[in-house]
């Protein structure tokens, strides 16, 4: 049995996690951590996840300590960054699925890696990495004219835009044609003047209701189209993920890592 903590425990995703975590017949939810200041600590997690009876109970985010075998992470970038910090100097391996990151904060969950073995990915969704497998497909097969768009629709509460998944799915596909993603991406098309550029991937967004995730990746050609759909119903699925990716990672060498590797999909 895999030891889990999971990071940001009375969030709407932290509590998804842990419900996976105690569901799991290979893992058992070790801790629930959360701010320090939370009023929640002490309290069992049973009752405000929704969830079987436990003798866990929520602590504080502090108090992570070496007994855990992986900690994972669905929290905010800056929360992200200290939590790196605890686990490093408990030596305690990672999952990260937090998005949004920039370009530093990029750089510092790299350096961790350094120190322990770290899972990153902005999806854990066994459905999703297979579709990064197949965008790429798509993206080498197809001819060199046609048009690229990316669609992602979450709901109203997601904050980064697009959706950390939708740039990995173009990452994935200008990797595929040989682009530089940062020299193609187009984020907005209101100042332009001219015809869409067949060199350029396009993103669109939606944000609404209680949307848990829907990405599509679209190649247009003339006199056809091919669209690849995934859609989420349930957080489930990726808190599933995360719990399997905690299970791989536990006797990992130090380094970053990503849920490709844990599907063994490169």
């Amino acid at each position: 049995m895999i030891k889990i903590a999971v990071f940001g425990a009375n969030g709407r995703m932290g509590k998804v996690l842990c419900e996976a975590s105690l569901s799991a017949q290979y893992a058992q939810l070790s801790t629930a951590l959360v701010r320090e200041s939370n009023v929640l600590i002490g309290q069992p997690v049973g009752p405000v996840i929704g969830c079987r009876d436990t003798e866990v109970a929520f602590a504080s985010e502090k108090s992570l300590n070496s007994d855990v075998d992986v900690a994972i992470d669905f929290t905010l970038p800056e929360g992200m960054k200290a939590h790196l910090a605890l686990a490093i100097k408990q030596r305690v391996p990672m999952v990260i699925g937090t998005t949004g990151l920039s370009d530093e904060e990029m750089s510092t969950l790299k350096d961790a890696a350094q120190y322990i073995p770290i899972v990153f990915s902005r999806n854990y969704s066994v459905g999703i990495n297979l579709l990064e497998n197949l965008v790429q497909v798509a993206a080498k097969t197809l001819s060199e004219d046609i048009d690229i768009e990316i669609f992602e629709a979450h709901h109203r509460h997601k904050i980064d835009a697009p959706s950390g998944t939708a740039l990995m799915i173009g990452e994935a596909i200008a990797k595929a044609k040989g682009w530089d993603h940062a020299e193609v991406a187009k984020f907005d098309r209101s100042q332009d003047g001219g015809e869409k550029s067949q060199q350029e991937i396009g993103y669109s967004v939606m944000r609404g209701g209680d949307i848990v995730g829907e990405h599509t990746a679209y190649f247009a050609a003339e006199g056809e189209r091919l669209e690849l759909t995934h859609k989420a119903s349930s957080r489930m699925t990726f808190a599933k993920g995360a719990v399997r990716a905690a299970a791989w990672v536990k006797d990992k060498p130090n380094g970053l890592y990503t849920m490709q590797d844990v599907l063994d999909l490169h």
